[in-house]
């Protein structure tokens, strides 16, 4: 079936895409503004999409469930010009709920949601302690897709990675078990990464050869 997302109600475009890309991973995102508040909201339009140099990029849609967050994250990065991206394992995954909520200006998420945080290396917003993951990053670009969508380029200048979990001589991650969660459809669908198969890249000659 084909649909004309051109000629669709934004709401309907949206459900098709967040549909269809799926698992999608989550940042919860942590920036300050400038006087020094902090502000934290997940965002599940972001991946990693380069390595040299290491670069990821978020997608801001204003007017979801996260509506003043994803406002006060986008003015933030473009003021402050930085931000931490954490990432959420299933046991984060109720907290970083709860930093979706559209809290009044006067209450924080980090400590609605009972979040410690600690300081970065090189950038002011400070990031998630119970994050098994979190990246430092530095805004390279924004671009602007009109009244209710940013994307956000940032570098990638610290990467924070729990012990447990890296090999610091080999640079090893052991990323089955980082038990993180993805974003599903619908407004309250996830998917764990603990159901995982191993599939190498072929060869030219190992191709031919399976061809027989």
């Amino acid at each position: 079936m084909h649909f004309d997302l051109a000629s669709m109600p934004r709401e309907q475009a949206y459900k098709l895409l967040v549909s269809t890309v799926v698992p999608r991973p989550i940042a919860l995102t942590t920036t300050v503004d400038k006087k020094g508040r902090v502000n934290a909201a997940p965002f599940s339009f972001f991946n990693a999409v380069s390595s040299d140099p290491p670069v990821v990029v978020l997608g801001i849609t204003a007017g979801g469930p996260a509506g003043e967050g994803t406002k006060d994250t986008a003015r933030n990065i473009r003021e402050v010009g930085e931000f931490v991206v954490n990432l959420v394992d299933e046991a984060l995954a109720q907290r970083m709920n709860i930093c979706a909520v559209d809290f009044p200006p006067e209450m924080g998420e980090l400590e609605a949601a009972s979040l410690e945080s600690v300081p970065s290396l090189a950038v002011r917003p400070p990031r998630i302690a119970a994050s098994p993951v979190s990246f430092e990053c530095r805004r390279l670009a924004g671009l602007s897709f009109g009244p209710h969508s940013t994307l956000e380029v940032g570098r990638v200048i610290h990467v924070h990675i729990r012990d447990d979990l890296v090999d610091p001589q080999k640079l090893y991650v052991a990323s089955e078990k980082m038990r993180l969660i993805g974003r599903m459809h619908g407004r309250g669908w996830y998917a764990r990464t603990s159901d995982l198969f191993e599939m190498n890249r072929l060869t030219f000659a190992e191709w031919q050869e399976r061809r027989g």
